[in-house]
């Protein structure tokens, strides 16, 4: 209770054996990665399994989400590219799971790590990076030195973009895991003012912390549709030209 970082400390649920000195055993971020898996997989089962011409809450949900996404896509990629629209919206729908499993008591918020976040990030740019070499061969090197740029300046420019572009799942998992670890902290130390104002002054930060809890709830789609917007113009870039 007096240490708000606690919460974030990976625990070992079924050990397995080392392979090759990497630890692969089954975790508490583990579980709540397939937790967030299963939810959203059985969500969108029940809310679409009976698809109804005037459709219950539970469809005009997932319906939503899927309008969100694939607008995004038309307005940030191009309405030709249609057919990325499943891994947009996976990435949206595992980030924001996670953010919103967290929320919850004696949880565990996967994309507060860098590990989980850095890993679907390089994953990410790596999907990128292969649709575009596919979609335009060897030209999608030009994104690092744009047709018509002078080639004097070709020792600065092509290093910076270089460098900019190795920067971009770094970028996406510290934008992503700083806010849900920093949040997550502000909740676990208001609680504890609770706890230890008692029945007569604990009600004050009761209220602040049910405010946050509800300004967390935002941020969680927030930051889920932040990271998937990036990942939406870092699948233009490699798509189309410079």
């Amino acid at each position: 209770m007096h240490n708000p970082t606690l919460q974030f400390k990976i625990k070992e649920i079924v050990d397995l054996p080392q392979v090759n000195g990497v630890n692969i055993s089954f975790t508490n971020s583990s579980l709540f990665m397939c937790l967030g898996v299963l939810v959203t997989a059985v969500f969108f089962y029940v809310a679409l399994h009976k698809k109804q011409k005037y459709p219950t809450k539970l469809q005009s949900v997932a319906e939503m989400v899927y309008e969100l996404i694939r607008g995004m896509m038309a307005e940030m990629v191009g309405p030709s590219e249609m057919k990325f629209v499943p891994f947009i919206m996976t990435i949206f729908l595992f980030v924001a799971m996670g953010n919103l499993l967290g929320l919850l008591p004696y949880s565990f918020t996967y994309t507060s790590h860098f590990a989980a976040v850095g890993s679907m990030s390089v994953l990410s740019i790596l999907i990128t990076v292969v649709a575009g070499l596919k979609r335009r061969g060897l030209n999608w090197f030009t994104n690092f030195f744009p047709k018509g740029t002078p080639i004097a300046l070709a020792p600065i420019l092509v290093p910076i973009e270089v460098i900019s572009f190795c920067s971009k799942p770094l970028s996406l998992t510290i934008r992503l895991s700083v806010n849900m670890m920093v949040g997550h902290i502000m909740i676990k130390v208001i609680a504890g003012f609770i706890y230890d104002l008692g029945f007569i002054g604990g009600w004050i930060p009761l209220l602040f912390i049910i405010c946050l809890t509800i300004f967390e709830m935002a941020i969680a789609f927030l930051q889920a549709y932040v990271y998937t917007i990036l990942t939406c113009v870092y699948l233009s870039d490699a798509l189309h030209a410079h």
